[in-house]
Formats: C-alpha cells, sequence, structure tokens
C-alpha cells in the first residue's frame, strides 16, 4: 500500500499496515530460532563474522522461514553469524536514525523504496550471480537508468481485489473487468444476499483501506489508458480536475449502500471474519489475507482478480513493486560476507519456500511455487503490473493525505471537489519542500 513519508500522520497509519510489537535490544548471542520475538542470531562459538539484518517482515509464519534459512546458512558458514531483527511497526523509524547516523545494518529490507528513500545507503549488485535472474516485472523497480541493482527482490507484489470465489459463482458472476462491472456485481450480491452481504469493508480507523482504494484505481484512470496522464503527473502539469472521477466513484459506492456502515468506527482487524462470513465481498487487502480468512474458515477459497479498468475502452491491471527485498549497506565492513547471505536466500529453493509462505510472486526468474494464489497469477500473467501510484507519481507524505482525505469524503464532511482541491493544494505544498 505503499515515497519517504516524514509526516507523523503517515507513520501511524504506517503501523496500521505492519502489525508489531516493541523492538528489543539487539544480541549476538547463540539462540535458537524462537516462536516469538523480534530478533534472532545463528551466531555461534566459531563464529569469525557477525552480519546484521534488519526486516520490515511481520508476518510471524514468514519470519520463520527467514529463520529456516539463516539456520541453513549457518550450518553452511560456521565462521558467519546473522543477527537478525524484526521491529515491527518501528521498522521505518528505526531506519531513519540508522540513516541520518549512517550507521544501517549490513542487510536490510528497503519495502518498496529502495531507490527513492534507499538508494543513496545501497551496494550495487549487478555483478551478482541472481541479477540475471530479474523479472520483467520487478527489474526496472530494482534497476536504475545507470544499471545499479540495488537489491535482492525476494519476493514483488501483484496486488489486485480479493474475493469470495464461490459467491461469485453463487450469483453467476464472472470477476468484473470495469469498475462499474464491479459496482453491478456488487449491488447484485447485496440484493440478493437479502442484505446479508454488504460488498466492501473500508475502515475509518485504518484510513489505509480507503487510501489503498485511490492508489489502485489512480493506475487504472490515469495512468492504464492509452491515452494517460504520466507525463503530466511527473512534470507537475496534471489537470487536477480529471481526478475527480476517483472520490466522485467512491462516494456513488458508499451512497449506494454497498460500503458497511460502521466504517468510521470499523477496524481492519475485523475484515477476514466479515469476510469469512460472507458479509463481505471484495477486499482490497496483501495476500496474507487468505491465511487470516482459512484460520477461520479453512474451506473458503479465496480468489484474486486483476484491478479493474476505469472505462470499456481499457483493460484491468495490477498494482505492484517491491515486497520484501535484502539490500546491502554500501558502506558494510562485511561485505563479502553479505553478499554470501543474499546469494544463499536467492538459492531456488530458499526463494520457492518464501514464495509459499507469503503467496506473493518471486522477484527472480525461474523460480517454482505452490500456494493458493498460485492459479490467480498463472491465470492473470499477461496482465499488465503498474507501480503503486503514489510512489511514482505523489511527492512524499501523499499517502497520509489520500487516505484521511477519503475519510473526510465519506463521513460527509467535505465534497469530491473539496477532496480534489486538497490533493491539488497538498501536492504542490510538499513538492516545494
Amino acid at each position: 500500500m505503499k515515497k519517504w513519508k516524514l509526516s507523523l500522520a503517515l507513520t501511524l497509519v504506517s503501523a496500521v499496515a505492519i502489525s508489531g510489537c516493541s523492538q528489543r535490544p539487539e544480541s549476538a548471542s547463540p539462540a535458537p530460532a524462537p516462536t516469538s520475538g523480534k530478533e534472532s542470531s545463528n551466531s555461534n562459538s566459531m563464529a569469525k563474522k557477525t552480519l546484521s539484518m534488519m526486516s520490515n517482515v511481520a508476518d510471524q509464519p514468514v519470519q520463520e522461514v527467514y529463520r529456516q534459512i539463516l539456520n541453513d546458512f549457518s550450518k553452511e558458514n560456521p565462521d558467519i553469524a546473522v543477527n537478525i531483527q524484526f521491529p515491527g511497526s518501528a521498522y521505518e523509524n528505526n531506519m531513519k536514525v540508522k540513516m541520518a547516523a549512517n550507521d544501517l545494518p549490513d542487510v536490510f529490507d528497503t519495502h518498496g523504496w529502495a531507490q527513492v528513500r534507499y538508494g543513496e545507503y545501497l551496494a550495487d549488485l549487478k555483478d551478482e550471480p541472481w541479477a540475471k535472474q530479474l523479472t520483467d516485472t520487478i527489474k526496472n523497480v530494482v534497476t536504475d537508468k545507470a544499471g545499479k541493482v540495488y537489491v535482492l527482490p525476494l519476493s514483488e507484489a501483484k496486488d489486485g481485489i480479493m474475493y469470495n470465489v464461490e459467491m461469485l459463482k453463487k450469483y453467476n458472476l464472472e470477476p468484473p473487468k470495469t469498475l462499474d462491472e464491479l459496482i453491478a456485481a456488487a449491488e447484485k450480491i447485496k440484493k440478493e444476499s437479502g442484505g446479508k452481504t454488504t460488498p466492501f469493508f473500508l475502515s475509518g480507523i485504518d484510513e489505509s483501506t480507503i487510501g489503498t482504494y485511490f492508489d489502485y484505481f489512480a493506475n487504472s484512470l490515469l495512468i492504464s489508458p492509452e491515452s494517460n496522464s504520466a507525463a503530466d503527473l511527473l512534470k507537475n502539469t496534471f489537470d487536477w480536475n480529471k481526478w475527480n472521477v476517483l472520490p466522485e466513484k467512491l462516494l456513488d459506492i458508499k451512497n449506494r449502500g454497498l460500503i458497511n456502515e460502521d466504517f468510521l468506527t470499523a477496524k481492519r482487524s475485523e475484515i477476514p471474519a466479515a469476510f469469512a462470513a460472507e458479509k463481505v465481498a471484495f477486499v482490497l487487502l496483501a495476500p496474507s489475507f487468505v491465511d487470516a480468512v482459512n484460520k477461520i474458515k479453512p474451506d473458503m477459497k479465496v480468489g484474486l482478480m486483476p484491478i479493474p479498468s476505469m472505462s470499456t475502452n481499457d483493460k484491468p491491471n495490477f498494482s505492484g513493486g517491491e515486497r520484501a527485498t535484502m539490500g546491502i549497506w554500501k558502506d558494510s565492513k562485511n561485505m563479502a560476507e553479505s553478499k554470501k547471505l543474499l546469494q544463499f536466500f536467492a538459492k531456488p529453493a530458499n526463494m520457492t519456500k518464501i514464495a509459499n509462505v507469503t503467496k506473493l510472486q518471486p522477484g527472480l526468474k525461474g523460480i517454482e511455487s505452490k500456494h493458493d494464489l498460485t492459479e490467480y497469477y498463472e491465470k492473470y500473467a499477461d496482465i499488465r503490473v503498474f507501480p503503486y501510484f503514489d510512489r511514482v507519481y505523489l511527492p512524499n507524505g501523499m499517502w497520509s493525505v489520500m487516505s484521511k482525505s477519503g475519510t473526510e469524503l465519506l463521513a460527509g464532511r467535505i465534497t469530491p471537489k473539496e477532496y480534489t482541491a486538497n490533493m491539488k493544494q497538498e501536492v504542490e505544498r510538499l513538492r516545494k519542500n
């Protein structure tokens, strides 16, 4: 969901999106892979080098896979210890402090900002053996025009809309290809379910659920069409009247009764249970949502479809970019050992483990995976993937503006035109800073 967002408000939004606990002090002492906590080390008495590693991964099952891979690495490399930390919601603030002090971990996760935020701190990895395997959809994201490769992309996003597969079959619906078709499908589901299902769930508390709507459909409206506004957005000559369509459509969806009535007080954490109870049909969340639903209802099938186009003259798309990555601090005193660690993570068997637990696409070619969403990635393999809109076309800080203004819109405190005017004003202000 997800520019260098400096405002405190955005930090709070980011904290919602990444569950986690407070950071514990670093430790390089020998320790088995724990089942909880924020850090672990595969160090041992034979270790000659200790690498510091920090990851933005929040899901415990994914953390455990990382630890398994590190344990295997330590068996092959007994002279290298790796101290890994998972700070959770404190990750971005921790990294801000470390960048300000120019004292970063040997290896760290760029969580979507390899070039824009962390680029000047990262070593060039273009000569690494795995660099030639970068997928076509992630290569331009983690490589610049000069050819520098910033990170090893362990996983890349292809975000779309998660949906209840059996519910669409029940109501004789195909995955909608346009936003108008999606709205029509939602109305049919609500009507024929007798009001049991309110198709969309948004949270005014966890405003990222609202910001995601704007981020996804901004690509469909402004970037995906053959005649698009990409150049105008980058040159700051964009006609903001074109943006009005997005808040108007969202308000229309709300006025049709297709969003949960308690959206102002509802929490994002309530979505899996509501989906499992068939009270929700469509959600705009990451693939880990599947596991959250299946913990409640193991036999429920969750599907993934591309983000619908805004017109019949265009085609659906995915929003994507980096998810989990491993970059190396350019001033690391353990450069050779750090590269060896990345090479180990890049092994096909390890990349497969990560793909299967995250349900995400691996960032390297030739990696096999088999999980709940594999069939959808294969089905939609030819669908275009556009980088997250805010990361490319909006200045740092706009995610918070986009999300909070969406809540104000749905609460009736501002109009669609006022929403757009606020976007224009904040973009111009932030670009001057």
